[in-house]
């Protein structure tokens, strides 16, 4: 399932009585005056300072923008794009109008392309309330926007592995990875799995069962576990991590397996050092009889790339994203499992951001149409958890902008950099993958791209799943 749990904030209130009614086919939208007359809207409300005879520049240059159908997608995506631009610059008059306009065609209860639209609203308006003359624009709307807040739903343990189970976003990565770590781990009587994922072990049950009922008998399971509060990204979940391992730890020894459960806090803003660290600490303990898998599902993102964070310790100087595989790279492991969405948000302009969130953030809004009815609590779970990732891309920076996401390409030319081969998926994996997205609605598919497993959405790439072994 995605990742966050936020309850998804709806957009500013509408500011005119007739809905839609003036906004139609083939408008010509003059974004740099105030509409009124056939219009039927008027501004946002106390930001009229902001309008009037002495327009922007940037306004005026804008003026008459050809918009066509204001409900179609690509509209959709122009606004909001003249919209960012309008924010980058400053300029507040040009961003109340196309808020004001936004704001009434995309309802947050809509269709998938308006409440994907709602959510890419209310992450720039977080955005322009941080920046210059656009904070008064928002301003008039800080109260709708606070009384919206993103709430995070805590999740118990059933809970979260029930919302995961409906949807393959993260059920495909895990099927994909237990399948190569069974194999990866054939004979080892000790396996120490380093869980870097962001839904709190629940890909770790199903593995306890596969390696409880191997041939050779069940090996003794070690896992080490990286918390990364408070900079995780949601699903939160209603318990501590030491109640989540005594759960794990009875239900391997009601599989008469032995395991052992252990938490390191770390920080992906410093390349996960502290872990790292550890891990070796424990190699140096070990007998060199154990295989050392690391499965990374969704977390390797939130390590900064080179537009966030790099380590000039070396010339060039390393990005962090590239130490921390290096690093693992040293621990020499049995396996690396690395799955993540198949997207890119590293662009360092918000516009270029912007483009890439929306052109793959629709998935998760049109999927959902398909399996879960409108208005219920874990439709607006699953929608708040798009939500809260739109609001990270457009609205953050820093350390504080966590969704960095990568292409499998990309990910692809890092694993290799940092001394890692690509260990292909077998038959066995692929087959258990296609078996799992049976459970699934219609829409969902798999396909093979190099030596990875792509899962896909009528089509377009959602969710890469790649396998690794020391080269």
């Amino acid at each position: 399932m995605m990742q966050f749990t936020h309850t998804a904030p709806a957009p500013p209130p509408p500011l005119h009585p007739n809905g839609h009614g003036g906004l139609g086919l083939g408008l010509y939208l003059d974004v740099g005056a105030t509409r009124g007359g056939g219009g039927g809207g008027r501004p946002w409300l106390g930001a009229g300072s902001f309008v009037g005879p002495a327009a922007t520049a940037t306004a005026a240059a804008t003026a008459k923008i050809s918009l066509g159908n204001l409900n179609s997608t690509s509209c959709m995506e122009q606004l909001l794009v003249h919209c960012a631009n309008a924010i980058e610059a400053n300029d507040a008059t040009l961003t109340q109008q196309i808020l004001w306009v936004l704001n009434n065609i995309a309802p947050a209860d809509g269709d998938s392309n308006q409440r994907l639209t709602a959510a890419f609203l209310c992450a720039l308006v977080s955005r322009a309330s941080r920046t210059g003359a656009c904070k008064a624009v928002t301003a008039a709307v800080a109260d709708a926007v606070e009384s919206a807040a993103l709430h995070v739903h805590r999740f118990t343990a059933v809970e979260l592995a029930s919302f995961i189970d409906l949807t393959p976003w993260h059920r495909f990565g895990y099927t994909a990875a237990n399948a190569a770590i069974l194999e990866a781990v054939e004979g080892f009587p000790v396996v120490h799995i380093v869980d870097l994922g962001t839904t709190h072990c629940m890909q770790i049950p199903t593995l306890i069962d596969m390696l409880a009922s191997r041939a050779e008998g069940p090996p003794i399971l070690r896992l080490t576990v990286a918390d990364v509060a408070p900079s995780a990204p949601p699903p939160a979940l209603d318990m501590s991590y030491e109640e989540l391992g005594a759960k794990l730890v009875n239900f391997a020894r009601s599989r008469n397996m032995s395991m052992d459960f252990r938490v390191v806090p770390t920080s992906p803003a410093d390349a996960l050092t502290s872990l790292v660290d550890q891990l070796r600490v424990q190699q140096l303990v070990s007998d060199g009889g154990e295989a050392l898998v690391v499965n990374c599902h969704m977390l390797l993102h939130t390590v900064p790339d080179e537009t966030a964070g790099s380590v000039s310790l070396s010339q060039p100087p390393v990005s962090l994203r590239t130490m921390l595989l290096k690093s693992l790279r040293t621990l020499d492991p049995t396996l690396v499992v690395v799955v993540d969405e198949d997207a890119d948000f590293t662009a360092c302009d918000v516009v270029g951001r912007l483009r890439a969130a929306f052109n793959f953030l629709w998935i998760p809004y049109d999927a959902v149409d398909t399996f879960l009815p409108k208005g219920s609590e874990q439709r607006r779970w699953y929608e708040a958890e798009v939500g809260w990732k739109v609001e990270n891309v457009l609205a953050q920076e820093g350390v504080e902008r966590v969704e960095r996401q990568e292409d499998r390409a990309r990910w692809g030319q890092r694993m290799r950099g940092a001394g890692f081969r690509a260990a292909a998926f077998g038959e066995e994996a692929a087959g258990e993958v296609k078996a799992m997205l049976n459970e699934h609605a219609a829409g969902w598919g798999m396909k093979r791209e190099d030596d990875d497993l792509v899962l896909t959405w009528k089509g377009h790439n959602v969710v890469f799943a790649s396998a690794w072994a020391p080269s």
